[in-house]
């Protein structure tokens, strides 16, 4: 089944009244604090009614979108943004009555043409810096409103002959990132990246461009926080032309061994991380890559109430 046809059987992220697309055993699988649940009701009362009280006007204003198999599932596969007046809080996260835009990435797996599971993203950080209360360090990079891909063509019919290409240089990088002894020249990163791509990553962390910048405000520190790392963990990790994209419930695995990540000390805690990547190659290397990552449940389990944190800040 096409992409197109697909995207025509999910339920929008704000609808508050899917039963008609969604089965008593549908799952949904979202970031803190929702997390997960089954059946239309707890996806219309845990999660699309709060997004719909707090952005009744939004747009789910859809950036990428690509569909595939992967260890027998169907997948669709898309990031974009939410975009809208902010008027009700959301989650705590105090009203601004301006425009917002809080970026998504989203993970529907097909039975058939029936819809049984969504993995989701939001990125809420971004939203609590949109609000003047995010509660820790400032990121590395600047926050911006991570823009589409430079190619214009992310929604566009993909050559499904290309596909295999795109997902053979990820799955190499992803290899390339398993090799890591300490040092970042060990990985190789340089044979899989232009020299100038781009790195939209989420709220907490920034957006980096070419390889200095990206070691510097994001992938030194992350790995100096997670020194043993295993990622690759995938629900999910398909490909269409020039992109690939992937999911984990959870897809990374780490002890918090380092200092200094998000401003925070080490804690020595095992923790999992639920990560989103998008990728776009051109020619045989990777030019830009969005990411999202759970920060509010990455933080709990390193001992941090990211929300409790931003209720002070906002009350103040």
């Amino acid at each position: 089944m096409s992409t197109s046809l697909l995207i025509a059987r999910t339920p929008p992220l704000l609808d508050a009244n899917p039963a008609a697309l969604l089965g008593p055993d549908f799952r949904l699988r979202a970031m803190a604090p929702v997390n997960e649940g089954v059946g239309p009701d707890f996806y219309a009362h845990a999660f699309a009614g709060p997004l719909r009280n707090a952005i009744p006007s939004a747009e789910e204003r859809t950036d990428i979108a690509l569909s595939g198999t992967f260890n027998g599932g169907h997948w669709l596969a898309r990031s974009g943004h939410l975009a809208g007046r902010f008027v009700a809080s959301l989650f705590g996260i105090p009203a601004t009555q301006r425009v917002v835009f809080v970026r998504y990435g989203r993970f529907d797996r097909f039975d058939g043409d029936r819809l049984v599971e969504t993995i989701v993203l939001l990125d809420l950080p971004a939203l609590m810096m949109q609000a003047d209360c995010w509660p820790l360090a400032p990121p590395l990079g600047p926050l911006v409103t991570a823009p589409g891909p430079a190619s214009h063509d992310g929604t566009s019919a993909h050559a499904a002959d290309t596909g295999a290409a795109s997902l053979a240089l990820v799955e190499a990088m992803i290899g390339g990132l398993h090799r890591f002894d300490g040092a970042l020249p060990s990985m190789g990163m340089r044979q899989f990246w232009s020299d100038d791509f781009w790195w939209f990553g989420p709220a907490p962390i920034g957006t980096f461009r070419g390889h200095a910048d990206y070691e510097r405000g994001h992938q030194g520190p992350f790995l100096a926080a997670f020194p043993d790392r295993i990622g690759g963990n995938h629900a999910a990790r398909i490909a269409e032309g020039g992109y690939v994209a992937s999911t984990g419930w959870p897809s990374i695995t780490a002890t918090h061994a380092g200092g200094g990540w998000l401003g925070l000390p080490p804690t020595a805690r095992t923790v999992t991380m639920r990560v989103m990547d998008f990728w776009r190659r051109d020619g045989d290397r990777l030019t830009e890559n969005w990411v999202m990552i759970d920060i509010p449940d990455l933080l709990q389990q390193m001992g941090v109430d990211v929300f409790a944190r931003m209720r002070i800040v906002s009350s103040t």
